[in-house]
């Protein structure tokens, strides 16, 4: 009975996301119906992944610890600072006293 009982647990935590993320993939590759597209394709307002796709990628980082590191790595990334001075010259300036704008086009 307790083995019946993890079976059904496991089955509903694997199965039932993957069946969501399939159904989510389908609709916005096909547009149909546009509304749910638009919404299911949304970012958030700080151009972060939704809802689901955190809930998806924590279950994933959960069993596999590649993908917890891949995570960390990420947060570490938004948190550093990207300085022009800090590598190489910068390609772009702007006067705005002088009224002009420097662009200098990539070798």
């Amino acid at each position: 009975m307790v083995m019946m009982a993890s079976l059904l647990f496991m089955a509903v935590l694997v199965i039932a996301p993957f069946t969501l993320a399939s159904a989510r993939h389908v609709i916005v590759r096909s547009g149909r119906p546009g509304w749910l597209s638009r919404r299911l394709s949304a970012r958030t307002r700080t151009g972060e992944l939704g809802l689901g796709a955190t809930a998806t990628e924590e279950l994933h980082a959960f069993l596999n610890a590649n993908k917890r590191v891949q995570i960390e790595q990420r947060q570490a990334r938004l948190t550093l600072r990207d300085d022009d001075h800090a590598g190489a010259p910068p390609r772009t300036g702007i006067d705005l006293d002088g009224g002009t704008a420097l662009i200098r086009p990539r070798r």
